[in-house]
């Protein structure tokens, strides 16, 4: 793996002709296909979201960085000519923006052919915020922090933080940004191959999410971060089951609205019996991976993809579009 990384690191731009086929699974729930399509400049057709003219929206990528790779490129066209016709405000970006071992320094030449030139197009010059996936503690994790001096729309002001934006015309949405990696105990562990976890305080950073959360009156509360608390995947269990030990009782008792993550290359949405949580798992923006229901799914697919969120007064809307525009998943959450 070293080898290869460092092999793509003296890449500094690439003839993308490869494309992958991933296994498909029945999905749980899907939403019907919607008539209306905007054709973009470039042959892109998409489905068009429907979002009100008051709403708040962002999108939610991770898992990218392939080099323009697999689905990647497609992706991010596809992302920047839907952003024509949906207003989106920023980008939320939960980690594992490079594979496969981080990046080295903010020169690292990653940071152009696993970001900068892929993610070109015009609309998706705005905000990108964004947190350490578990490839990114593989290399130079303060790189990844330090890349806010040099590219005006990467913001990470710290391993975690928060942000308080509208969420609605009328209505505020606290999101919280936080650091997983570092509260899985497998990656504290192998601290010679994930090195910087083992300078993080664990316990700090779960009163801070509690204390940020707990101060906040914004009618929406959104947690983000790079593991998912449930999903389906042949991942180690554990890494889910800490976070239902760790974290599910600060998002629980503080009536957050959802949790988003990635990790897993796959959507899923989970509302487990005993939740008022919802748990999304937003699908890989370059290689996707097959996925299955399990106890809590309301919907599941291996299609890669991204996530729009769009905050209203009332009301939340999510929707899940995989590489081909269609909207395969949408849901509505009111209060």
């Amino acid at each position: 793996m070293k080898i290869k990384n460092n092999i793509i690191r003296g890449i500094l731009s690439a003839v993308i002709t490869v494309s992958l086929l991933t296994g498909c699974q029945p999905a749980v729930n899907t939403v019907a296909a919607n008539d209306k399509t905007v054709s973009a400049i470039t042959s892109n057709a998409f489905e068009m979201p429907e979002v009100s003219e008051d709403a708040k929206n962002f999108y939610v990528v991770n898992d990218l960085g392939r080099n323009g790779y697999y689905s990647q490129k497609k992706i991010a066209e596809l992302m920047g000519t839907m952003a024509e016709k949906v207003d989106i405000d920023f980008i939320a970006a939960l980690g594992d923006t490079h594979h496969f071992d981080g990046v080295a320094s903010t020169a690292d030449p990653l940071w152009l052919t696993n970001y900068e030139s892929i993610y070109s197009h015009p609309e998706l010059m705005t905000e990108w915020y964004a947190i350490c996936g578990n490839h990114e503690y593989r290399g130079n994790t303060q790189a990844v922090i330090d890349y806010s001096k040099i590219s005006r729309r990467w913001n990470m002001p710290s391993y975690y933080y928060s942000k308080t934006v509208d969420g609605g015309e009328n209505q505020k949405a606290l999101l919280v940004f936080i650091d997983t990696t570092p509260l899985i105990s497998k990656y504290r562990q192998e601290n010679d191959i994930y090195p910087d976890t083992k300078d993080k305080n664990e316990e700090e950073q779960l009163k801070w999410i509690d204390k940020t959360l707990k101060e906040s009156d914004a009618k929406w509360k959104i947690v983000m971060g790079h593991h998912p608390v449930y999903a389906q995947t042949t991942k180690s269990e554990t890494e889910r089951t800490e976070l239902q030990q760790k974290l599910k009782p600060i998002l629980e008792k503080n009536n957050v609205d959802a949790y988003l993550a990635g990790h897993i290359h796959s959507f899923q949405h989970i509302r487990p019996n005993d939740s008022k949580v919802d748990y999304f798992v937003n699908s890989s923006g370059s290689l996707s991976r097959k996925v299955s229901p399990v106890e809590g799914t309301k919907f599941c697919s291996p299609d890669a993809g991204y996530m729009i969120v769009s905050m209203e007064d009332n009301k939340l809307k999510f929707f899940m579009i995989n590489e081909n525009g269609n909207i395969i998943y949408s849901y509505n959450k009111e209060k």
